[in-house]
């Protein structure tokens, strides 16, 4: 039997831009999701929604000149919301530009037929998401929660935007929860614009994500087709965070307010994480 490759796989729609090798994708990738243990007795009975900020960004420029072909992670993104939405929650699903949700279809599980399914319920939302900057105009009082899934496409403007800040500072200011997985923290990021470190808003807080020693590592498998620009991890360390997990492994962590989960591997586990706080908290 051949090896597969290692070479990132070209994306025709783009010049110079990758999607993750044949190798990257039997290691990172499986057919099925590990949804499960998604029953819950009670539920919430009320109407306010979760609000996902989700990535509009299809490539991330890497250090080498050549684009990652990218987006929101399915299992990241579908998992966590397959568990709130059994919890009682619907969703109002939004982008920085008002642009589709773009999502990195190649880690789509292709025999989750639930998971699938449950895309297809939210599929027009995420290709006709709201403008995050009209969704605050509105007001944010309406949302119960704020979730910003992982993928690598959250590494592009979330962690400079003002929108993003304002969203994440209605949230902390009122001690609601805000939940996220993998490179959704690099959305966190954004609430330190304008901003001395030392009053960074989650400053001291504890947080499972991707650690950046994969995020180093990945091109040696051709995952990425090369090195990123910057580090979240370092960052986020550098604003006063702790990093709890040195590698994945599915763990998630619950600091105060702040709901986190390392990997695809933390899909579920924060998905139940999530429902069963936010039910507690009701």
């Amino acid at each position: 039997m051949a090896e597969l490759s290692k070479k990132p796989t070209p994306d025709v729609a783009e010049h110079n831009a990758f999607f993750p090798s044949e190798y990257s994708l039997s290691q990172f990738t499986a057919p099925v999701s590990d949804l499960s243990d998604f029953e819950y007795a009670t539920k919430y009975k009320g109407d306010k929604k979760i609000l996902i900020i989700a990535s509009d960004e299809r490539y991330v420029l890497m250090d080498n000149g050549t684009f990652f072909s990218t987006g929101n992670h399915p299992v990241e993104t579908l998992v966590p919301m397959y568990h709130l939405a059994e919890a009682g929650w619907d969703f109002e699903i939004v982008t920085l530009s008002g642009n589709p949700v773009k999502f990195e279809f190649w880690a789509m599980p292709k025999e989750d037929t639930r998971l699938k399914e449950f895309f297809e319920r939210y599929a027009e939302q995420f290709k006709q998401p709201k403008k995050l900057s009209d969704v605050i105009a509105d007001g944010l009082d309406k949302y119960f929660a704020l979730y910003i899934p992982g993928g690598h496409g959250a590494l592009v403007g979330l962690d400079e935007s003002r929108d993003v800040k304002a969203a994440l500072k209605h949230f902390q200011d009122r001690n609601e929860f805000i939940i996220t997985i993998c490179h959704g923290p690099a959305g966190l990021l954004a609430g330190a614009i304008d901003e001395n470190p030392e009053d960074f808003m989650f400053r001291g807080y504890d947080i499972c994500l991707l650690p950046d020693i994969v995020d180093r590592t990945s091109p040696d498998m051709g995952y990425m087709p090369g090195h990123l620009r910057w580090y979240m991890g370092t960052r986020l360390a550098e604003l006063g965070m702790n990093i709890l997990n040195e590698n994945i492994d599915g763990s998630v962590h619950r600091d105060r307010n702040l709901l986190s989960g390392d990997s695809p591997l933390a899909a579920n586990n924060l998905g139940k994480l999530a429902a069963k706080t936010l039910l507690e908290s009701l």
